[in-house]
């Protein structure tokens, strides 16, 4: 989990063989079953190309044993260039990176920023349990990649993952993190130091994450100073205009933006996290217009 994985990518059987397949796949497949036999064969006209300037960011809330292949259709409705996942088991991940090529046709890079090995989350066994903690989905290629522990996670282990990728186009840092739970403010504080440390060597970096915290927590004034939210609405002070990004009614969710322009971004409430899914087009520095008929959820 330590090395950037290859796609591989097979195409789908003829549709009169569909039902068969999908049965052979439950057999063979077993324990994941249950995700792959969700919705049958890919929908008609649902392959498409992934959006390049388009970037998402969501916790995927762990534990809560949902759908891996209703997860990949939440993902697939915006087709990102990049998506940041946040509690994120590495097994979930692969396969949900397996269904979005199998059935929309969008096939990514993965990278792991596992801090974690979690066998109660995430299952495996005792002595090789699941990797547990960040991940990022890219279309194109991913390289310098870094993991990092936070010096404290707080009530549990937390850190930052950074990779160097394209968006629109042109090479961008994009920075994953997940800060300490609520109430523990003084932990944040420290994390966010260290992170925004890092992003500060950066002309341009994006920074996606859940970082359990509202915009006008004082523990995020380190990455104000350095980045604006992707709402241009959105300020620490005063945070009334910024949207709510989780089912609490809080603004926990961020796509930090450092040297990049944001054109549009959209916060869409899901039925399989208790975090909404945060997507942004982004102009960085060629004149990007939004894409025409880029899907839209609901």
């Amino acid at each position: 989990m330590t090395e950037i994985e290859e796609a591989r990518v097979f195409g789908p059987g003829m549709r009169w063989l569909a039902g068969a397949m999908t049965v052979a796949c439950a057999v063979l497949v077993g324990p994941s079953a249950p995700d792959a036999l969700v919705g049958g064969s890919r929908p008609a006209g649902a392959a498409r190309e992934v959006v390049p300037h388009r970037v998402m960011t969501w916790n995927l809330c762990n534990p809560c044993e949902q759908s891996n292949a209703h997860r990949a259709a939440e993902i697939a409705a915006y087709a990102p260039q990049v998506i940041g996942m946040q509690e994120a088991c590495a097994g979930d991940v692969a396969r949900i990176r397996n269904e979005l090529a199998r059935r929309y046709g969008l096939v990514y890079h993965v990278a792991y920023g596992s801090v974690l090995q979690d066998w109660g989350r995430c299952g495996g066994v005792p002595w090789n349990p699941d990797g547990y903690g960040q991940a990022l989905l890219s279309a194109a290629p991913m390289t310098d990649r870094v993991t990092v522990e936070y010096p404290d996670g707080g009530s549990e282990d937390r850190g930052y993952m950074a990779v160097t990728t394209s968006v629109g186009g042109r090479p961008v840092r994009v920075f994953n993190t997940h800060l300490a739970e609520r109430r523990q403010e003084s932990v944040r504080a420290d994390q966010v130091g260290v992170l925004a440390a890092e992003v500060a060597r950066h002309d341009r970096a994006i920074v996606l994450g859940d970082f359990n915290a509202v915009p006008d927590a004082p523990e995020l004034a380190p990455m104000w100073a350095l980045a604006t939210d992707t709402d241009s609405w959105c300020h620490p002070s005063p945070a009334d205009g910024c949207r709510t990004t989780t089912d609490w009614h809080s603004k926990f969710d961020y796509v930090f933006l450092r040297g990049i322009t944001a054109l549009e971004h959209h916060v869409q409430p899901s039925a399989y996290s208790d975090h909404h899914l945060l997507e942004t087009d982004l102009d960085l520095g060629q004149g990007v217009a939004a894409a025409p008929g880029a899907r839209r959820k609901r």
